[in-house]
């Protein structure tokens, strides 16, 4: 582990998060950022003030805005760009990736215009088979002060998972290997989606009793699609799925339950966007899978008043209603396979 060198791209919070997290282990890290001026007062300052302020980054960082320079020599990548923005941010660099260079995704969500999950979507730009994925409940601020984190890497190759595990693992940050690839995708990009609703029904002022029911029907609707996707029922259950809907879904960190926060308070989706310089991936993953759900059949109601709420301008208080309204049925048939 001690001889990688990690070149990390995406200089937002959870890129940042992730090479301070690397270089405390004494790794050598490269962090690339594709916006000069960013990258100008990142190198100077050592501090990500925006969203990690107070936080140094440790002298071990190179940060860089030449991707030949972050790449070169690198034995690992980690791609920290938002969803939307991977295949953008990769075509113009992709010749300065080495063949055969293993890399591991740091984004949870799906491309809107493909449907295609981020490794995917790597695999595709870069023409590479050696990805994986790191996912679970892992706030970005968290990490960076040190907060005892546990997470998991999948790749469909184990022996490449074990070794991203081996890399990213330290006394704080515990990392569980899965071979899973699908089902840790899906469970990382969906979970934003139930967020949004968790938001909404805090914005709402609803109370406990709401949550856990919207988190429970939630993680139903995440199995269903996972399964039907190709991954593995228990996956959902896991770090990836469960572990990071109870993160996502509660916490003031949680960029997409603040999105969904501010619409329950009466926000539409354009005000409550600009209204923060945070990426919420759940409004795009909410329409790449209502999309998808609806092509192929799969009953997905909180996924569909989401979609709603955000592209529609429908009221959520009316969007709650539509929902306790269904049709009555059993939860055992509900939740079976």
């Amino acid at each position: 582990m001690q001889n990688e060198t990690i070149a990390i791209l995406g200089t937002g919070a959870w890129g940042t998060a992730n090479a301070i997290l690397l270089a405390r282990k004494g790794l050598p890290v490269r962090l690339w950022g594709r916006r000069p001026d960013h990258v100008k007062e990142l190198a100077s300052g050592r501090e990500l003030s925006a969203l990690l302020p107070g936080v140094k980054i440790p002298p071990e960082v190179r940060v860089t805005g030449e991707a030949a320079e972050a790449l070169d020599g690198a034995t690992l990548v980690a791609v920290a760009i938002p969803t939307q923005h991977i295949r953008e941010t990769l075509e113009p660099i992709a010749q300065h990736f080495s063949e055969g260079l293993p890399i591991v995704s740091l984004a949870k969500g799906m491309e809107l215009k493909t449907l295609l999950r981020p490794t995917e979507v790597i695999s595709q730009v870069l023409d590479s088979a050696h990805v994986a994925s790191l996912s679970g409940p892992s706030h970005a601020e968290e990490v960076a002060r040190g907060g005892p984190t546990s997470v998991v890497v999948a790749s469909e190759d184990e022996g490449l998972a074990r070794r991203f595990q081996d890399a990213w693992s330290g006394p704080l940050f515990r990392v569980y290997s899965h071979s899973d690839l699908v089902g840790v995708e899906i469970g990382g990009a969906l979970k934003n989606i139930i967020a949004l609703a968790a938001g909404v029904c805090d914005g709402l002022q609803f109370g406990d009793n709401s949550k856990a029911a919207l988190l429970t029907r939630g993680l139903a609707e995440v199995v269903r699609f996972g399964v039907s996707s190709g991954g593995r029922r228990e996956t959902f259950y896991g770090l990836s799925g469960m572990g990071d809907l109870i993160v996502t879904g509660a916490s003031r960190h949680s960029r997409n339950w603040g999105l969904g926060q501010m619409l329950g308070k009466g926000m539409t989706l354009e005000e409550a966007m600009k209204s923060t310089e945070k990426v919420a991936e759940g409004v795009w993953t909410t329409q790449a899978v209502h999309d998808l759900a609806r092509k192929k059949g799969i009953e997905m109601p909180i996924t569909s008043e989401v979609h709603r709420i955000l592209f529609e301008s429908k009221d959520p208080a009316v969007a709650v209603q539509d929902l306790m309204g269904r049709d009555t049925r059993s939860e055992v048939e509900d939740l079976s396979p």
